[in-house]
């Protein structure tokens, strides 16, 4: 088999259908050369996670690729771009399936290079817990701390520090534990529940599925032994009720909301509302493809029929009555900056959530990360690969939740409102109603005004009800470039 098909059917393998335990998210991480494509893929190739023609394919493949007189490059699981083999880094995030007889994984393995911190920050917003290498001779680098932030930013609680190549420092105890005292060190400034430290030597596979003879002074699991251990994330049992609606369906005799459970549970007969319009009704129907159910929960994807038909469509949230998101059209958040282009006060944002589009009237950045100190420093602005604070005012109520309390519905993305590229990933940790307050001087840009004149030659399609969105951001962009302060209302 060519390398390059391997690549991508180990990429797009199924995940297994086995129920042998709860299924664990891993994101592997770290600065670029610590050897986390060669982890993983000692990892699987140990585990006797990979088949037996894939097993004969890389051995073929590493035979023009010998590193340090050993015969097999197990990056090569990993390494799927035809550049990625050629530069010898992670560029893409690599996704692979496996099982052990204790527990079935999804393992992202996310570029260490500054450059693609961006696909770094999309695996980590889908893991439960992060691997963070380090090269043993180097320690903690900036590219580290980075990972280290955006790690905590998603909401990652369990990190494993992988002091790799301890094989080139003579298996020294001293420097693995300044390491790990250094990484404990800096994570104080983080949230996260749980840190295990583990020197490995990934290359001839030392501590990562068989335990090493060269380290008798480690008395800790292997790495594989930790993940088999470790508590996957659950949400708790009490979590509010949220499903953001995907789509509304209609029939002769029936209108039902569909969707996929963001948090906690449903059942038929439950009392729900649309948090936008406060509107509320009772299940009398839960819909999937394969029947009707009495509950739904976390994950599912449903179809829910009410007593009562709501006004309502794509972007509204529907929630249990006593615990309702925040009809917020202000937020403050911490995020990511992803663009090439630096952060501009001047140009048009959407905000999108699960399912909703939200225009955003003004955003301000207040402070940057400092990756050196980890602490919040003044700034007024931010660029790629920057982790920033700011304030962010909505141009109408969107329900949303504080990503401490639900991540699922606390976090976003910012998209630019002219091309619609993703520009910013972030999360909120302050929001509330009052925009409106801004002031009498706002000029409000509302849809009755824009259908008069500026979009009085487009109808009603999905497409021109985007080009209306983007000719409205465009006359705010204009307005605000002249000192006008602008809300729009559409």
């Amino acid at each position: 088999m060519h390398v390059a098909a391997l690549k991508e059917e180990v990429a797009i393998a199924p995940a297994p259908a086995s129920e042998t335990g709860a299924m664990v998210r891993l994101l592997t991480c770290g600065s670029v050369d610590d050897g986390k494509s060669t982890l993983i893929g000692r990892l699987l190739w140990d585990s006797a996670a990979v088949a037996e023609d894939q097993r004969a394919a890389v051995m073929h493949a590493s035979q023009n690729r010998l590193l340090n007189g050993e015969k097999i490059d197990f990056s090569l699981l990993l390494d799927g771009l035809q550049a990625e083999r050629e530069q010898g880094i992670t560029i893409d995030i690599a996704w692979r399936y496996f099982e052990t007889a204790h527990r079935r994984f999804v393992i992202i393995d996310a570029p260490g290079h500054e450059q693609y911190t961006r696909n770094m920050a999309t695996g980590a917003s889908h893991a439960d817990v992060a691997i963070l290498l380090v090269d043993a001779r180097h320690g903690v680098k900036r590219q580290t701390r980075r990972h280290a932030a955006i790690c905590n930013l998603v909401g990652i609680k369990k990190v494993v520090l992988a002091v790799n190549k301890m094989d080139l420092i003579d298996w020294s105890e001293q420097r693995f534990r300044a390491i790990e005292a250094e990484f404990r060190v800096l994570a104080g400034s983080f949230a996260f529940a749980q840190i295990a430290a583990i020197p490995v030597a990934a290359l001839p596979g030392d501590n990562v599925v068989r335990r090493s003879s060269a380290m008798p002074w480690y008395a800790g699991p292997t790495l594989l032994d930790y993940l088999e251990a470790v508590d996957a994330k659950v949400e708790p049992r009490d979590a509010p009720f949220r499903m953001p609606v995907q789509l509304v369906l209609r029939d002769s005799d029936f209108r039902g909301y569909a969707g996929t459970v963001a948090s906690g549970r449903v059942r038929a007969g439950d009392r729900i509302v649309d948090a936008r319009s406060g509107l509320g009704a009772s299940v009398r129907r839960i819909a999937t493809m394969d029947g009707d159910r009495m509950h739904a929960g976390k994950g599912d994807a449903v179809t829910l029929e009410l007593d009562t038909d709501l006004d309502i469509s794509r972007g509204a949230v529907l929630s249990e009555m006593a615990r309702r998101p925040i009809n917020a059209d202000v937020i403050e958040a911490r995020l990511v900056w992803l663009a090439e282009t630096p952060f501009d006060p001047e140009m048009g944002y959407l905000l999108r959530t699960a399912t909703d589009l939200t225009p955003v009237t003004s955003m301000s950045v207040s402070a940057l990360v400092d990756f050196e100190t980890l602490a919040s420093e003044p700034a007024h602005a931010c660029a790629v690969n920057d982790i920033a604070d700011c304030r962010i005012l909505l141009g109408r109520p969107t329900a949303l939740d504080l990503f401490a309390d639900l991540p699922a519905t606390g976090n976003f993305v910012l998209v630019s409102a002219v091309d619609g590229a993703t520009v910013a990933g972030g999360v909120i940790s302050w929001a509330q109603a009052g925009a409106s307050a801004v002031g009498g001087n706002v000029f409000v840009l509302d849809r009755q005004l824009l259908a008069r004149g500026l979009c009085s030659d487009l109808a009603d399609s999905p497409a021109d009800a985007a080009e209306f969105h983007r000719r409205a951001q465009e006359a705010a962009i204009l307005l605000r470039s002249v000192g006008i302060p602008v809300l729009i209302e559409i």
